[in-house]
């Protein structure tokens, strides 16, 4: 099915009345109908899906059967499914109320904030409803007059009628008033504050609860400035764009659409009756029924005589990536742009003797302090990506092992997503340092890329199509453990002759200890090997053959267009380049008549974590 036609979930709140269910048909067995969650993924009310195979299963429940494809690539920087969309039946005024943000709601209620829009489709006479302050209020009168029942007195009353639109920020106080019927698209949340609510008791015979400190410490208290036009969408914004269909059946009968793969498409029906083709399917629609269109769903006809509002979910306007490369002694927490370029980055001690969650905890408000510090809202950031060392499993977020930070079963993936409110992903160090390079770096230009890391160990990532080669699997690629020497020197992981054995900066340093007897640094090696030293002469040839025999190996398995080498040894190799080119010729599959990569020396240096974790999603 490309066309899901959904069932909402009724409320029945104080305020509201039976038109719903007397001029929409809504199926409800309540005496009143407040509320219906058309198009809703929350637990407070899920819609569900009522014709094709999916009948009967909720909606989330068929995001999960299908995956989150079906929700189009824009809306991979939502962690949960991004908008909620209601029709509102106000017989009586709603109370005064406020939403927050996300970054409040989130901390306080463990749920996203609201932001929403209004399209009135219907309204009385002398219809109003309040929306922002007349005047600047200061926190004390704002208080004072919630307390004393004055509040009324200073917000701003605005006359409705039919076909109004109002967009309502996280933060503007706000409140439908008697005799208004409202579609409301909004961020898929269902925190209210309420402040105000006429004296009115609920189900249980007591006032309704006010929530006072909660809307003095989120609400604007200043008068709304005029919105700039959304045209030609009546409302758009990072959560939702919303776009008015009118077909009046004679002149306008017929409205041809397309559902892309980057969103997928919800129609709710306003007023009208006709049908939605998309391919061979055709569905009946009447006034106030609602549709879910799958992104990648492709061309689709709506005919006959509707008022309509379609929503999508547009590209986010200038969004920032998180990336957080956790290390041994030192964290880097870098902000990265849609250019890949490094907007600001913070350093601090890991502290990998604590606990993994204060570990966690602190990486997280260094974060968030970050932010603050760059005047970029949470808001503006679509993703997280957390580099760190060890065996990862990236589908579940979870640290399997690391031996260098102490971590072992630590749910990365859930506890740094407790404080930021954003898609979050992770995946080992050394892969994060090869997609950085191949996003960023002097990999840029290529979709294969193979980098070595040379340093203590020996570690690698393998991008093939511009991607962690085997990113879902469990653990990283461990080029360093590969065989080169048959019951060669032992390896720190059990076996004997791998390649981290004989090319890493220990193996370099213990080579040259049994040749001079000293223990020499990789630089003063390096060095004296180039001024004549002949024991040292010797050995450094000895190791770039070693280094090629790696180099060919993988070259071999998995033909990349580029060879990275990076680390510590990496400078000092740079003037052997051409050695290990000539190698990788000779000895590759194919020789010099097949496609040899070509070899350098990796550009980025320590921001390759942070640029390849903030590019993981």
């Amino acid at each position: 099915m490309s066309v899901l036609k959904l069932r909402p979930s009724c409320k029945d709140y104080l305020w509201g009345g039976r038109r719903l269910i007397e001029e929409y048909g809504k199926e409800c067995d309540k005496e009143v109908l407040a509320e219906t969650w058309e198009l809703s993924c929350h637990p407070d009310g899920p819609s569900t899906i009522a014709n094709g195979e999916y009948a009967g299963k909720t909606l989330q429940q068929y995001i999960d059967i299908k995956g989150k494809e079906v929700l189009g690539t824009n809306c991979r920087r939502f962690r949960d499914f991004p908008i909620l969309t209601k029709l509102i039946d106000a017989k009586d005024n709603l109370s005064i109320q406020v939403h927050p943000d996300n970054r409040y709601a989130l901390k306080n209620e463990g749920q996203y904030g609201k932001t929403e829009m209004w399209y009135v489709m219907d309204a009385g006479e002398h219809a109003f409803l309040y929306y922002g302050f007349k005047r600047e209020v200061s926190m004390e009168e704002f208080e004072e007059r919630i307390r004393q029942d004055t509040l009324l007195e200073v917000l701003h009353a605005v006359p409705v009628q039919k076909g109004d639109v109002l967009f309502i920020e996280s933060g503007t106080i706000h409140a439908i008033g008697k005799d208004i019927l409202i579609a409301e698209i909004q961020q898929n949340s269902n925190v209210t504050y309420r402040v105000y609510d006429y004296g009115r008791v609920g189900k249980d015979g007591k006032k309704r609860d006010l929530h006072i400190e909660k809307a003095l410490a989120v609400t604007k208290r200043v008068p709304i400035s005029k919105d700039k036009s959304s045209y030609p969408h009546i409302a758009d914004c990072d959560y939702f764009t919303v776009d008015k269909l009118n077909l009046d059946g004679k002149v306008m009968k017929k409205m041809e659409g397309n559902v892309l793969e980057t969103s997928f498409a919800s129609i709710l029906i306003l007023d009208g009756e006709g049908t939605i083709t998309s391919g061979q399917e055709t569905v009946h629609y009447r006034k106030g029924d609602s549709f879910f269109l799958p992104a990648g769903s492709g061309a689709y006809t709506v005919e006959g005589s509707c008022d309509a509002l379609i929503t999508t979910i547009r590209e986010k306007a200038a969004p920032v990536r998180i990336g957080i490369d956790i290390g041994v002694t030192q964290t880097q927490i870098g902000l990265v742009d849609v250019h890949q370029k490094l907007l600001a980055c913070k350093t601090m001690n890991t502290e990998p003797t604590r606990p993994a969650e204060e570990v966690i905890r602190k990486i997280a408000q260094k974060t968030l302090a970050l932010l603050e510090e760059q005047k970029i809202s949470i808001d503006q950031c679509v993703c997280a990506g957390i580099s760190v060392p060890g065996t990862v499993d990236p589908r579940k977020g979870v640290v399997r092992y690391s031996n260098n930070i102490k971590w072992q079963q630590v749910e990365l993936k859930k506890q740094m997503g407790e404080y930021l409110p954003i898609p979050v992903q992770i995946a080992n160090d050394a892969d994060c340092v090869a997609l950085g390079e191949a996003a960023a770096g002097a990999g840029r230009d290529c979709q294969d890329v193979v980098m070595m890391t040379l340093g203590v160990g020996v570690g690698g990532g393998i991008i093939l199509d511009g991607e962690i080669y085997a990113k879902k699997s469990i653990g990283g690629s461990e080029i360093g453990h590969m065989v080169i020497v048959e019951d060669g020197e032992p390896c720190t992981c059990g076996r004997q002759g791998c390649l981290e054995t004989y090319v890493s900066v220990r193996a370099l340093i213990r080579d040259a200890l049994r040749v001079t007897g000293e223990e020499l640094t990789p630089k003063e090696i390096f060095e004296r090997a180039a001024a004549g030293d002949t024991r040292l002469k010797k050995l450094v040839p000895h190791y770039v053959k070693r280094l090629g025999i790696g180099i060919v190996n993988v070259v071999n398995i998995f033909r990349p267009q580029l060879v990275l080498l990076g680390g510590e040894l990496s400078p000092l190799l740079e003037p052997l380049l051409p050695e290990l080119q000539e190698q990788m010729k000779k000895s590759c599959f194919g020789g010099a008549d097949s496609e040899c990569p070509v070899i350098e020396i990796a550009a980025l240096g320590n921001q390759a974590g942070v640029i390849g974790a903030a590019s993981l999603i």
